[in-house]
């Protein structure tokens, strides 16, 4: 793959793990602070420390996990950095902090930043520990992330921290150990001192760990980059790392392009996305997103975009090589979504990339970002990376990923070997787009825009908004 016009953080994995959904995170993640003896630097958009980490186990909390932490080890410091509005959007996490039943150690730090861009976030999720292992992706220590690989409906430990239960959740993280990790530290430590004036040195030397995960996804001496988006008021698209390593990978993919996203929102990426679909010779295209957003502007944004996308998509695609899925699980008779929450994207078998930016535009103008990128550099390498598509994909469809190899290998097709093992309650349903039109709908300059806003722009599209609103 190229290099884009800036450079981007480069190093080695000693190794690379790949943990699909919550429980693999949350279970390797307890192991790691457990065994935490100098350092740990939390990054989030949010956090709650009353989640439980591995609730099949124990019901001990997050919050516990760090104090007991720093009660057994007098040499640990723990940082956590939130971003300040976070939880605001989470009432439960704002009652936590008003009520200051966390932290209750001097050496555990707990700050809030804003982001300076305006509307923009803090959105990298980043843990580090002892600046030998990292984790990273798109998973917050945060209510609603804990799923399991069945993704069973009605699962009595996918609880949040008020004990109510919530809907199934598919998403991603990725655990570095060795120089990688020391370099995910230096992008927290950066991110510390932006915020609270404060810098701290990297360790003096690494403390080792011997990882308690289990890890039948991972690569060994990977060379790895890191693309880190710190928008500025007066950065630009072209600027985000994030956005031109996505676009650098849909145009390196040859046969196939496997993603998985939250949103499916860009504009720019549809642009990219088109011009392969038109080629007589490119790559097949699978895309897995949510079924709907959350809340009220993502439904009115961010899905009428993505059905515009969708129609835009489609009409390229004369070649009949585009799939765009939403995954559902059996409820009884029903049939549900599960919400995917992923950030992915993988080009044939070859790059890797997986991290916090979204398919939409904040990710690539507002907020910060963090995506880790990995590149084969022989067999091994390929093999785990396919092994990580065709798991991510059996698992949608409830069949082995040895089934999904088998017919892969038959036929040379992703989409091909999907419609052959699509066949049960559990699977994959085609996303429809709802609308003709393929261009932004009204409001996306003002929720999710393309380049920071200033301040007198800004007031002068919410004027027009509201008096649209109110005469229309």
């Amino acid at each position: 793959m190229q290099q884009s016009a800036k450079p981007l953080l480069s190093g080695t994995a000693e190794k690379a793990s790949f943990l699909i959904n919550g429980k693999n995170y949350f279970s390797c993640l307890a192991g790691a602070l457990n065994g935490a003896k100098r350092q740990i630097w939390i990054i989030g958009w949010n956090f709650n420390p009353e989640i439980l980490l591995e609730p099949e186990k124990s019901d001990a909390t997050l919050g516990d996990a760090l104090e007991r932490a720093v009660h057994s080890n007098p040499d640990l410091q723990i940082r956590i950095l939130v971003w300040a509005l976070g939880p605001i959007y989470s009432d439960k996490s704002l009652r936590i902090f008003f009520q200051k039943t966390f932290p209750k150690n001097d050496r555990i730090q707990l700050r809030f930043a804003f982001q300076p861009v305006l509307l923009g976030c803090h959105h990298q999720k980043l843990v580090c520990v002892d600046d030998n292992v990292a984790f990273l992706g798109g998973i917050d220590l945060a209510s609603r992330r804990w799923d399991t690989r069945g993704h069973r409906a009605g699962d009595q430990r996918r609880r949040d921290s008020e004990g109510l239960p919530y809907e199934a959740v598919h998403d991603l993280q990725v655990m570095v150990s060795g120089q990688a990790a020391r370099i995910v530290s230096d992008i927290a430590r950066q991110r510390w001192a932006a915020a609270t004036g404060e810098r701290h040195e990297p360790l003096a030397r690494t403390c080792e760990h011997e990882s308690q995960c289990e890890e039948s996804l991972s690569l060994s001496n990977m060379p790895i980059r890191l693309a880190v988006s710190n928008p500025t008021r007066g950065s630009r698209m072209r600027d985000n790392l994030g956005s031109v390593t996505a676009k650098q990978m849909i145009d390196a993919a040859r046969r196939h392009l496997y993603i998985e996203t939250q949103y499916l929102a860009s504009f720019n990426i549809a642009e990219a996305l088109v011009a392969r679909l038109k080629e007589k010779e490119g790559p097949e295209i699978v895309i897995v997103c949510a079924y709907r957003s959350h809340g009220l502007i993502e439904k009115m944004v961010m899905d009428r975009n993505r059905d515009r996308i969708i129609a835009k998509l489609k009409h390229a695609d004369e070649f009949d090589r585009l799939r765009i899925f939403y995954p559902v699980i059996p409820d009884g008779t029903r049939q549900v979504p599960l919400f995917v929450h992923s950030k992915l994207l993988i080009a044939d078998d070859i790059l890797v990339r997986i991290g916090s930016s979204n398919l939409n535009h904040r990710s690539e103008s507002l907020d910060t970002e963090c995506d880790i990128l990995f590149e084969a550099q022989g067999a091994e390498h390929r093999r785990v990376i396919r092994s990580l598509r065709h798991s991510l994909l059996s698992e949608f469809l409830g069949c082995s990923s040895e089934t999904l190899d088998r017919l892969f290998e038959q036929n040379g097709s992703l989409i091909r070997a999907i419609a052959a093992l699509d066949l049960g309650a559990r699977g994959l349903r085609p996303l429809h787009s709802k609308s003709r039109k393929t261009t932004p709908v009204l409001g996306t300059a003002l929720f999710d825009p393309a380049r920071p806003w200033p301040p007198s722009s800004l007031r002068r599209v919410a004027g027009r908004l509201r008096r649209m609103l109110r005469f229309g």
